[in-house]
């Protein structure tokens, strides 16, 4: 891979209607934006890792965990900001105090904690290696819209009557943007304000690291997925030092 300055972007505001405080809020006993930030500090290929923030208590959480921080104004920490307009301060505020030139940002929301640098990692190298202007994460869709109904007037209507009898493994395969990694060129980003480029390029990711924390509910089932995780590692760990013993002793 040629040389590329890449900065990693984790926007986070201290507003949350559905889960108030939600990107500090516990989850398996630390802050929800500290994963964000251990993935992405786990990548081979970013170079920097910035938190965007209004939040001063965002700020020290993540000064805590070892990303860098860029005080966003008010007005870019309202329901009605946009995304982009929140990159393009960031990457602005860069380059004018720092002269800090990227090649391709990396947007990382903290709301994806099962992400790991693997999927960041696949998503630049996608990106790069297929010439692509942009890239991002999806996964599977699990309820094919061929079998969903809407209800108007007490009353069940198919979407499409014509797929509704086929069986799923005769429909085509669909994926969903699962929020976990976007990918883009710089340019793109602050030249024409969008992270999807004509170059779309997809990455894979399973379902079990696709959980996006959007409600409580979504907290729960993370948190289930992370001690089912770690207890499947600790049972590896004991079961590779049990092996490793029996043949020390063998030897």
């Amino acid at each position: 891979m040629n040389k590329q300055h890449i900065l990693a972007i984790i926007p986070a505001r201290g507003g949350s209607k559905r889960i108030p405080r939600k990107n500090i809020k516990i989850l398996a006993g630390k802050p929800l934006i500290s994963y964000t930030i251990k993935a992405a500090q786990k990548s081979k290929y970013l170079n920097r890792i910035v938190v965007s923030t209004e939040d001063r208590e965002i700020a020290s959480i993540a000064r805590r965990y070892g990303a860098e921080v860029i005080m966003r104004p008010k007005s870019l920490a309202i329901d009605a900001a946009s995304t982009i307009a929140v990159l393009q301060h960031a990457v602005s505020y860069l380059e004018q105090t720092e002269k800090y030139f990227s090649d391709i940002i990396v947007i990382l929301q903290p709301t994806s904690p099962l992400r790991n640098s693997g999927d960041i990692d696949s998503a630049i190298c996608k990106l790069i290696d297929e010439n692509g202007d942009s890239a991002e994460t999806f996964c599977l869709v699990k309820e094919h819209p061929a079998s969903m109904f809407q209800i108007k007037k007490g009353r069940a209507f198919p979407i499409n009557k014509h797929d509704l009898a086929k069986r799923a493994q005769d429909l085509p395969k669909l994926y969903r943007e699962n929020g976990a990694v976007y990918a883009v060129r710089r340019d793109l980003l602050m030249k024409t304000g969008t992270v999807y480029g004509k170059k779309h390029i997809p990455v894979i990711m399973p379902a079990e690291r696709s959980i996006d924390i959007d409600e409580e509910l979504d907290f729960r089932i993370a948190e289930l997925l992370m001690k089912e995780t770690k207890s499947q590692h600790q049972t590896f760990t004991a079961r590779t030092r049990f092996y490793e013993r029996k043949n020390e002793k063998q030897d």
